[in-house]
């Protein structure tokens, strides 16, 4: 066999390329795609002025040095968490407004993006318990009691916190996240299903 034979039984065995989306299929993805896009610019900016509101409470506090310097710590700690995983959300939100979105490959990908994000988020959430029995401990022993609390009573409320901490935060997110991502996600689902 020569070079023309194999260069024209190549051309012949063309693999069938990576079928693109149409450009309604476009349309009705973008939609779903920039109102998940706008939720998150929404929660980044909040959660920015939550802790500016934070540090700047903080900085006004008349308490005791003590306490302003351990919920400091704790806010930084929490600042820290929060920056790790809003890393992992600007790589998604960066991700949504790719064009490689034009095929059903990257339409693919973005829903495995998106499914891992949702693991993200949950872990997100749940990643605030440490810091619920923080918050605790400052508030158990700084806060001025007339009748001072017995060791069962503090170990009662330490555990009760932790596990209704625990409990509220992992279904808040679960919550927060099929409030403003689900039925989004579920469109794009949708899609890749008709797609197939």
């Amino acid at each position: 066999m020569n070079i023309d034979d194999l260069k024209d039984t190549w051309n012949r065995e063309n693999p069938e390329a990576t079928p693109e989306i149409s450009t309604e299929q476009r349309k009705s993805m973008n939609l779903p795609l920039e109102k998940m896009r706008k939720n998150m610019r929404g929660e980044f900016w909040s959660t920015v002025g939550i802790f500016v509101f934070a540090f700047a409470l903080m900085s006004v506090s008349p308490a005791p040095f003590k306490f302003n310097f351990y919920v400091n710590l704790l806010l930084v700690s929490m600042l820290f968490v929060t920056v790790f995983y809003f890393s992992k959300f600007f790589k998604l939100y960066k991700e949504m407004g790719n064009p490689e979105l034009k095929t059903y490959d990257g339409l693919k990908d973005l829903l495995h993006q998106l499914e891992l994000n949702k693991q993200y988020y949950m872990s997100f959430y749940v990643a605030f318990a440490p810091f619920i029995v923080c918050e605790m401990i400052i508030v158990l022993e700084f806060i001025p009691r007339p009748v001072p609390l017995s060791n069962i009573q503090i170990a009662s409320i330490s555990i009760g916190t932790l596990a209704a901490g625990i409990f509220a935060l992992f279904y808040l997110g679960k919550w927060w996240f099929k409030r403003f991502y689900g039925k989004n996600i579920d469109t794009i689902k949708k899609m890749v299903d008709d797609l197939k």
